[in-house]
């Protein structure tokens, strides 16, 4: 459940126009804790202590707790912005990558973080539309963001589009 009340529909290049410039989504909250963080090590081979080694960091970082890999913080991306839009007709989906991502503020183990996403731009390319998205990462209780990054996607529409 998304704290949208209601999902905008694509149907066209026309719709997602529209949308430009336009806050399309706000997801739910979704706990980093240190099983996830431990989970994408292993993926990773990224062993960093401050990632991994609960009690040193208990000592040695300064909220007294390891940290979310950068990288873990943007892989979270696809499941916090899949209830952001709808597309009827939609064939498939894929990844273009990303033009811009930053790393603001570090995501404490046990932090919550949810996805705000506004849509920049909607443009057809190789037959799909391209959406470009800038999607920030907020971590509960920070001002800062953990993460913004204006992120790609191609949808390919049937008939509709």
């Amino acid at each position: 459940m998304y704290l949208v009340s209601s999902m905008p529909l694509i149907k066209s290049l026309e719709d997602a126009k529209a949308l430009e410039g336009k806050e399309v989504g706000l997801s739910d909250w979704v706990v980093v804790d240190q099983h996830r963080i431990d989970q994408f090590a292993e993926a990773t081979a990224d062993h960093q202590w401050i990632h991994v080694d609960t009690e040193r960091a208990a000592k040695e970082m300064p909220q007294g707790k390891t940290i979310a890999h950068g990288y873990l913080t943007l892989s979270l991306l696809p499941v916090l912005v899949s209830g952001f839009v709808e597309f009827e007709n939609l064939e498939r989906a894929i990844n273009f990558g990303a033009n811009k991502v930053r790393f603001y503020t570090p995501v404490p183990e046990g932090a919550r973080v949810r996805a705000r996403g506004t849509l920049l731009q909607a443009r057809r390319r190789a037959g799909a539309l391209l959406l470009t998205s800038e999607v920030r990462i907020e971590v509960e209780g920070e001002r800062k963001p953990a993460c913004v990054a204006e992120i790609l996607g191609m949808y390919f529409l049937g008939d509709s589009a």
